[in-house]
């Protein structure tokens, strides 16, 4: 059974701020898991800014600069200094605009790789949502288009080894069931 929101929120206010005066939540899983949906829902209920890994991971073989990136934010966060990062345009296959991201009171980021070993070293919370192979493939076809089929089988391999290789879900206080939803 998953838990609620509301017990989501409190776990986080109720854990120690880790990166600088920020609650950092880590939302992390396997593509089309139901992470930004969870993320969106959690950042409201915190008032906190959401940040997506797809903005930062250049392409479909991105995932080897997720660190890099997450860290133009973390490191200025933790020292008390706006961060941010220029955003992936996936159709320019190029960066673009900045993101920026002011010190605040929590921040969620949510991705495939977000909670690396060198991201949790911030959070305050860590979320990994899961759901079966076929239901997210199901998931990232009915949003991208039959067309991306190959992209997303391409992808499964080489976030499956990224995932194992971090250890994310060991390193959760929440394993969150993606086909099952997260109550109010």
């Amino acid at each position: 059974m998953n838990p609620t929101l509301g017990e989501l929120v409190v776990g986080t206010l109720g854990a120690p701020a880790r990166l600088g005066r920020t609650r950092l939540v880590l939302v992390d899983g396997p593509a089309g898991s139901g992470k930004t949906t969870l993320a969106a829902r959690l950042g409201a209920a915190l008032g906190a800014q959401v940040l997506h890994g797809d903005d930062m991971y250049e392409g479909w073989t991105g995932l080897s600069t997720l660190d890099r990136v997450l860290a133009q934010v973390l490191e200025p966060l933790a020292r008390g200094e706006t961060g941010g990062f220029r955003r992936w345009d996936w159709h320019a296959s190029a960066r673009a605009e900045e993101i920026r991201v002011p010190v605040d009171d929590a921040l969620v980021i949510e991705g495939v790789g977000v909670a690396s070993r060198a991201a949790r070293v911030h959070a305050s919370s860590v979320i990994y949502v899961d759901a079966p192979w076929e239901l997210r493939l199901a998931r990232g076809i009915a949003r991208d288009g039959e067309a991306m089929r190959a992209e997303w089988e391409r992808w499964h391999v080489a976030e499956d080894r990224h995932l194992a290789g971090e250890g994310a879900r060991d390193a959760a206080g929440w394993v969150i069931d993606g086909t099952r939803p997260v109550p109010a």
